[in-house]
């Protein structure tokens, strides 16, 4: 069974660096798993964290523009070759470690036929992994365009700002209808002293439930484009602990 992680919110707020502290502390916890990770943020910028600038994407397929790295086999259906497509763009990051890039999604009242194919493809490649993390773009909506695969769990990344609580608010409410019976709840990122009053007071008014807090490091300033972080691991690792993950029951 697929274990799978959204990490959502607004662009600035850490879901990057989250999602790859994610992937890490998972990794270290259950080394014989195979991950999956899915860039559907349109900065693409995750690859970027491990050094490779990745090109290929799920939306070069759905264009047509895609350039195979092999020749395309002769005597497919349709379906069997967006799939073999699907395989030419997984991107190797580490051992048992693997990154599709998504970029752009179709509409959702999109009822073309390469829509229907892509989703089929997408949900027998997720079905393959252990874990699957989903680097979203703002909210749950722009991924379950693609395919709506189960969320087992969505972290709404946020800043101990009111605008940026307030913002994850309506983050939650868009998402909840996609996120079905699955977790879902608010990490509070780049917190330098405690949680202020004033935002302890926003998220109980939002009925928000907390699932981490994760300390300031200054050093991700200074050095980002790695977005690593011990201080951001140790946060991640405790969590994950916290976390209703089926692989963990």
């Amino acid at each position: 069974m697929t274990t799978t992680i959204a990490i959502t919110g607004k662009s600035g707020n850490g879901k990057t660096t989250i999602a790859k502290s994610m992937l890490y502390n998972l990794r270290q916890k259950y080394p014989e798993k195979s991950f999956l990770v899915v860039d559907n943020d349109l900065s693409t910028e995750f690859g970027f964290t491990f050094g490779h600038s990745v090109r290929e994407t799920v939306y070069g397929i759905r264009s047509g523009k895609h350039e195979y790295k092999t020749g395309i086999p002769s005597k497919m259906t349709r379906q069997e070759y967006v799939e073999w497509a699907m395989e030419d763009i997984i991107f190797p990051l580490e051992e048992n470690t693997d990154l599709l890039v998504t970029w752009l999604s179709p509409s959702k009242d999109c009822r073309c036929p390469i829509t229907f194919e892509i989703a089929n493809a997408l949900t027998k490649l997720y079905d393959r992994y252990d874990f699957v993390i989903f680097d979203c773009e703002y909210d749950l909506k722009y991924l379950i365009q693609l395919v709506d695969y189960p969320i087992d769990t969505t972290i709404i990344v946020a800043i101990p700002t009111e605008e940026s609580v307030a913002l994850a608010s309506r983050i939650m409410e868009a998402s909840e209808k996609y996120a079905a019976e699955g977790q879902l709840g608010i990490v509070l990122n780049k917190v330098k002293s405690g949680i202020p009053e004033n935002i302890s007071v926003k998220l109980n008014e939002s009925c928000m439930k907390i699932l981490g807090v994760i300390p300031y490091d200054e050093n991700l300033e200074l050095n980002g484009i790695q977005k690593t972080s011990k201080i951001v691991n140790k946060a991640i690792n405790d969590t994950i602990v916290r976390l209703n993950l089926p692989i963990m029951e």
